[in-house]
């Protein structure tokens, strides 16, 4: 059910959107902008992700780590994250604490650059690179996430490069770049701002209008990348990448291009990536891991990308002693008899359980009805998408599923990318 909505857009473009939910005595304050990796241009990748971390360096009237000082010492929560289309920020505070969230958010979008120093620059440089060392470069299986899109969109496609940037670029980063950059993407009228929580909706509204209303809108915010995928682009390209790596298993990722999370179509998706590979009643669980026991895990997933074309991936982690070819084999037989043995009606239902079951997790909280409702506004303009997801799941019948394996998942659709223990590997 969807709750009581209150939206309003600012005169400086910022869209708002104040959810009360009075059961808690907190508010979580939850800010998208939308901008991420694929909004870099060449050769200055990582940006969106390096500004992930510019943003608690302080501002003009907030400390370096100030941010997180004044949200800590009320009893609050604080985090951000960066993905492909949007980076957000948000806090969960006591509620009686609201204008102390919303003012740390609008002093850093409105009065980040005066407080930027080549010196703060340098440090979240070097830290962002320690970052991808530690979490890409030397993590088992760790660069999957950069290699995959990589492989399945060609190289001047927005989604094709890396999320967290090459060591090169970040490098070669200036700190008239690093501004231009700020200065294009981070204004209200690219930004998504959510209120869910114990608050007045008039008071709220007041509060919004005082720290954020007087914010100068970017004006001309530029046009987004071309996410059309004309023809095939890749086929002439390898469809199969085989990465030797200091893993102890080998691993196989099948991909598929399919319709973004805009496109009706993207629900049954979701529905068919948990039938196919979410919990023990899963084809995929059921094949690999307990009749053939050649995989130790598996799942399937999309990455609910919003333009253009999404991914929908299988992915099985080898049981010891099988081989990368034996994998990728019963892999592909699983995707291929969903094309022999359509999915059936209880497969269906129980998949979508699951998935509702998820939902409403993820919908328990303040924070996580914030950010539902961020994306929402940001990629449908409709706080109500993030409430709807349900209905649409139980909508996919037989026919609907059976018609998108038929059209998206076909053989010739597929790109595989493959982790073989390097020699000596452990």
């Amino acid at each position: 059910m969807t709750p009581p909505l209150f939206r309003e857009r600012l005169t400086n473009g910022l869209r708002v959107t104040i959810a009360p939910d009075m059961r808690a005595p907190l508010v979580a304050v939850n800010l998208w902008y939308h901008v991420g990796s694929a909004m870099e241009r060449a050769g200055r990748t990582g940006f969106a992700h390096l500004f992930e971390h510019m943003l608690f360096q302080g501002s003009a009237h907030v400390d370096a780590n100030g941010h997180f000082d004044a949200i800590q010492r009320v009893g609050g929560t604080l985090n951000g994250s960066t993905w492909l289309e949007r980076t957000n920020y948000f806090e969960t505070v006591p509620s009686h604490e609201l204008a102390l969230a919303l003012w740390l958010e609008a002093d850093r979008m409105g009065q980040l650059l005066p407080a930027m120093t080549q010196a703060k620059l340098d440090t979240q440089r070097d830290v962002v690179k320690n970052e991808r060392r530690w979490s890409v470069d030397n993590q088992p299986y760790g660069t999957w996430w950069e290699q995959l899109p990589a492989l399945c969109y060609p190289p001047t496609h927005p989604y094709h490069h890396s999320l967290i940037g090459s060591m090169e670029d970040l490098s070669a980063a200036t700190l008239d770049d690093v501004r231009a950059f700020f200065e294009t993407w981070y204004a209200p009228d690219n930004a998504v701002l959510t209120i869910v929580g114990d608050v007045d909706v008039d008071a709220t509204r007041a509060l919004v209008a005082e720290h954020f209303g007087s914010i100068r809108r970017a004006g001309a915010v530029p046009a987004r990348p071309d996410f059309t995928l004309r023809d095939d682009a890749t086929t002439a390209a390898p469809r199969t990448v085989t990465i030797p790596d200091r893993v102890p298993l080998s691993r196989v990722l099948v991909a598929m291009r399919i319709p973004p999370l805009t496109s009706p179509e993207h629900a049954i998706a979701d529905v068919v990536a948990a039938a196919l590979a979410t919990r023990r009643g899963s084809r995929l669980y059921r094949a690999l891991q307990r009749d053939a026991g050649c995989a130790s895990a598996t799942s399937a997933f999309t990455w609910d990308l919003s333009a253009g074309a999404d991914l929908f991936v299988a992915d099985a982690t080898a049981q010891s002693g099988t081989d990368v070819d034996a994998l990728s084999r019963a892999l592909h037989a699983e995707l291929d008899r969903m094309h022999a043995t359509p999915l059936t009606r209880d497969e269906l239902a129980r998949a979508t359980t699951v998935l509702a079951t998820e939902r409403a997790s993820a919908l328990a909280t303040a924070q996580g009805r914030a950010d539902a409702i961020s994306q929402a506004v940001t990629y449908f303009d409709d706080p109500a998408w993030a409430f709807t997801r349900e209905a649409a799941w139980r909508a996919v019948d037989v026919a609907a599923a059976q018609a998108f394996v038929a059209r998206w998942l076909t053989p010739s659709a597929r790109f595989e990318l493959r982790y073989v223990p390097s020699e000596g590997a452990a």
